[in-house]
C-alpha cells in the first residue's frame, strides 16, 4: 500500500511539473554562435552553443549564456542531457527602462536541457542598495539539481533607481 502511494505522490509531482512548464513563459534563446568540443562519427558533434537573451522586463539589457550542448545520435534526437555547466554575461546594450516594476527575485528565462525535465535557469535579482541587477545561471531537474552556477551583474545609473514590486 505504501509502495502505491508512493507512486501516485511521484505522478503528481511529475504532472505538476509538466503542468507548470507549460505555464511558465520563457523569452526564446536568440543563437549567436558555438564551436565543436568533440568530434562524433555518427549525429553532430559535442559543443559550446552561446545565446542571448533580452530581459524581458528591462529594456536595454542582454544576458549571453554559454553551455554544453551533447552530440552524438542521443543528442542529434534530442534525447541526451546536456551537462549542467554555464556560463553567463549580462550587459547594457541600450539605454535601460522599466516598463513596470520589478520583483526582488524572479526567473526571467528557463530552457529545457533534457527530455526529463532538466532546466537551464537564469534568476534575476536586484540590489538596491547599489542599484545593480544580479543575474544567476544554473541547472536543475525534478529531483536533483547541480551546484555548478554562474553570475553576473549589470550597473544601473543611479539618476534611474530600479522600481521594485
Amino acid at each position: 500500500m505504501k509502495r502505491a502511494k508512493q507512486v501516485k505522490q511521484v505522478k503528481q509531482t511529475i504532472f505538476a511539473a509538466l503542468v507548470w512548464g507549460l505555464c511558465t513563459t520563457a523569452a526564446q534563446a536568440e543563437h549567436i554562435g558555438s564551436v565543436d568540443t568533440a568530434f562524433k562519427l555518427i549525429g553532430p558533434d559535442h559543443k559550446v552553443v552561446v545565446e542571448a537573451y533580452d530581459d524581458p522586463k528591462v529594456n536595454g539589457v542582454t544576458c549571453y549564456v554559454s553551455r554544453a550542448k551533447t552530440g552524438g545520435i542521443s543528442g542529434g534526437l534530442g534525447l541526451a542531457e546536456d551537462k549542467s555547466e554555464a556560463s553567463i554575461a549580462c550587459r547594457q546594450v541600450g539605454a535601460i527602462t522599466f516598463p513596470g516594476p520589478l520583483k526582488q527575485q524572479e526567473e526571467v528565462f528557463n530552457q529545457s536541457l533534457s527530455i526529463l525535465f532538466k532546466k537551464l535557469r537564469i534568476v534575476r535579482m536586484v540590489d538596491q542598495k547599489r542599484n545593480a541587477l544580479v543575474y544567476l545561471t544554473y541547472s536543475d531537474k525534478l529531483i536533483d539539481g547541480s551546484p555548478k552556477n554562474s553570475v553576473t551583474a549589470v550597473a544601473v545609473d543611479h539618476s534611474t533607481p530600479i522600481p521594485l514590486k
